[in-house]
């Protein structure tokens, strides 16, 4: 189910972005706002003004899958410029997903979880 990305062209949608929106909202801010093709093997990742969390859509040729990730303790290292598309390679989007900064070594410390959500 879950896809290997590391063929996939991965881009961050830099500055702050509404996580409320669904598969449809960020499929069209892709398109209208950067002209992309959301079809297009591309990992898209999205930031919200927290920094704590983040959400990634892919097509995987039968459906979108919309990922999730909130990070417990900590925040990212995130680009605020909101009219820039940002070009990751592999390695930089592993960096992002386990609290790493793209390219700073800042890690987000790893904690153990009191509460189930």
């Amino acid at each position: 189910m879950i896809p290997n990305l590391s063929k996939a062209n991965i881009y961050i949608i830099c500055g702050r972005t509404d996580l409320g929106k669904g598969i449809g909202g960020f499929a069209s801010l892709v398109t209208e706002a950067y002209k992309m093709d959301v079809v297009d093997n591309a990992l898209l990742i999205f930031c919200c003004t927290r920094k704590d969390r983040f959400k990634g859509l892919y097509w995987t040729k039968s459906g979108f899958l919309l990922l999730c990730k909130r990070f417990e303790n900590g925040y990212m290292q995130w680009p605020r410029d909101r009219s820039e598309i940002r070009r990751l390679n592999y390695r930089q989007m592993s960096r992002l997903v386990n609290g790493l900064a793209i390219e700073k070594c800042r890690t987000i410390r790893s904690i153990i979880p009191r509460h189930v959500y």
